[in-house]
């Protein structure tokens, strides 16, 4: 089975992605087939630049789990990353180096870690070996061909994968999936009544499955579209645009991009 997915075409979240993509070769990649109901991607990373550059990511809910290598920082590291919340997630990069990294699904890393709630690790990054036991880290990093740095992760991560199903998990991982694609899902009160879970239930599955609230995510899916409005067209009716993603006028659109990605709207820059 081919399992490349190297066209970088959803760049949703990036701050101006074909800055980005100008200096990087990046790449995603489908996991083992065993840990697709909990992986979203592999994604890799590779750059030589001449001068520093920092990218911005607008963070989705999502936990990852990266493999680096950077060689003004020193050897290979591993790290877990938490939903960075609230604001952007900045990386500053420069010489050579490269990332190998597995996005876990909204909702969808608790089993492997099962005994600490998701959102202990939001806003925080730890070095691999205090959360999972040690692994060889340049093995993920070190081959230069993707086939085999694909593979490595899958030998990482198939040993830590949940021996049986979690129905909480996937509980999460479907509500955050119709928060993203379902523009009426606008109150958590809402989304509780549909499910038939009380809000406070609702509050503590996210807390315990995703690191951040029903509310958080959104907003949060809503600032990515507008993002995405921003860098592609010129022509926004933004207005119209925040009626639609459910604000409340145009100025809590404005206010909540601005506060979000640095800068508003009519300066963010358009491909």
């Amino acid at each position: 089975m081919d399992r490349d997915q190297s066209t970088p075409g959803g760049t949703r979240g990036i701050v101006d992605p074909s800055a980005l993509l100008t200096r990087v070769r990046f790449r995603r990649h489908e996991p083992a087939e065993a840990l697709r109901p909990y992986v979203e991607n592999y994604w890799l990373i590779d750059w030589d630049l001449p001068a520093p550059y920092a990218s911005h990511i607008v963070p989705h809910p999502s936990v990852n789990l990266t493999f680096q290598w950077d060689e003004e920082d020193g050897p290979p590291y591993g790290e877990l990353t938490g939903v960075a919340a609230p604001g952007l997630y900045t990386r500053k990069i420069g010489g050579r180096g490269r990332v190998c990294g597995a996005k876990f699904w909204p909702g969808a890393f608790r089993p492997f870690a099962p005994d600490v709630p998701v959102a202990e690790w939001t806003g925080r990054a730890l070095p691999y070996e205090e959360v999972f036991p040690p692994t060889d880290v340049a093995a993920v990093v070190g081959p230069a061909d993707d086939p085999a740095r694909i593979a490595a992760l899958d030998a990482c991560l198939l040993p830590l994968a949940p021996a049986e199903p979690d129905p909480a998990a996937e509980l999460a991982r479907g509500l955050v999936a119709r928060i993203r694609a379902e523009r009426g899902v606008r109150r958590v009160a809402d989304l509780a009544r549909a499910e038939g879970l009380s809000v406070r239930s609702l509050q503590r599955l996210f807390s315990g499955y995703v690191g951040v609230s029903p509310k958080w995510c959104i907003l949060r899916y809503r600032i990515h579209e507008a993002v995405e409005a921003a860098g592609t067209r010129t022509d926004v009716d933004w207005a119209a645009l925040a009626a639609d993603l459910g604000y409340a006028d145009q100025a809590h659109l404005v206010r909540d991009f601005t506060s979000t990605v640095g800068v508003p709207p009519t300066s963010y820059p358009t491909s």
